[in-house]
């Protein structure tokens, strides 16, 4: 009886490790890599960063933004967003790369997709302007932190777990024990404290005090008709009119010619080992601090 439910519990981890493997794997494709490539034909250039998906690493998008700053012939980025967040450090280097960029005087222009909530609105804040559409997902301004406990499950299986720890907190957020409530209280004051770093970029980037950030910033959600009414975006449009009033700030007369980076297809190594687009490296850098939408519907 024990050998049975051994191999159903080994089957489950089997079956649970290739249904991440195939969802990771789908959301690989298209990685950029330096090397421009036309989208459409017309006058100046109008560049294009995409940043779709969980935040996980900043750095693809953060090179983009900064080859595109430097490059005289791009003349304005749009900024092309349809993700729920993620790694709040790394929301955090893409903010201050798109800052960066717009503080220079290259106009940058978002445009949300379908989602741009949380991390993926915390990045936003750095462009000269927001385009969301009128049902965008947005908002969700707020922090979250998330443990498993396990305890109870390898107690049935007769499995036990042995610490040795060199301080009280150096094992916080362990799945195989509950938390104290000494923990929880550390960890909010931990939480608070990124969430009071999201409410300030809110609050100077659209120019709102704080107080009245605090009233909305509490993890809830919103179309971009809502958002607008908010003044958490600038105006409501879609892709097409983000380029159009990106070529405008530009001083771009007529069509612009979009560019983006050129794409490759990644090999079976860079899918199961590199440190940033590979499975080994999305698991060791999974980000435990998120600002990230969670929907459970």
């Amino acid at each position: 009886m024990a050998r049975k439910q051994d191999w159903m519990i080994g089957g489950l981890f089997l079956a649970a490790f290739i249904l991440i493997l195939v969802v990771l794997l789908g959301s690989f494709r298209g990685i950029s890599e330096e090397g421009l490539t036309t989208i459409s034909p017309g006058g100046q250039k109008v560049a294009l960063v995409e940043l779709t998906g969980v935040i996980y690493d900043s750095r693809q998008i953060v090179r983009q933004f900064k080859t595109y700053g430097e490059n005289p012939s791009i003349k304005a980025i749009v900024f092309r967003i349809n993700s729920p967040g993620g790694g709040v450090a790394a929301s955090q280097e893409i903010y201050e790369a798109v800052k960066k960029v717009r503080k220079s005087g290259k106009p940058v222009v978002v445009s949300m997709g379908s989602v741009a909530a949380s991390g993926g609105y915390y990045v936003a804040c750095g462009a000269d302007s927001i385009v969301a559409n009128p049902g965008t997902t947005t908002g969700s301004i707020g922090v979250i932190l998330e443990t498993t406990n396990v305890a109870g499950l390898l107690k049935k299986l007769g499995v036990s777990v042995n610490v040795v720890k060199s301080g009280k907190f150096k094992d916080i957020g362990s799945p195989f024990r509950k938390m104290t409530s000494e923990e929880r209280a550390y960890l909010q004051k931990y939480i608070d404290n990124a969430y009071g770093q999201f409410v300030r970029v809110v609050s100077a980037e659209r120019h709102l005090p704080i107080e009245r950030v605090k009233q909305f910033a509490d993890g809830r959600i919103f179309t971009g008709e809502q958002a607008l009414k908010l003044g958490l975006v600038d105006k409501l449009g879609t892709y097409d009119d983000a380029i159009a009033l990106a070529a405008k700030m530009a001083g771009i007369s007529g069509k612009p010619t979009l560019v983006k980076m050129k794409k490759r297809k990644l090999s079976v190594f860079d899918l199961l080992f590199s440190d940033t687009k590979g499975l080994l490296g999305r698991v060791q850098a999974a980000p435990v601090l998120r600002y990230q939408l969670e929907l459970n519907l």
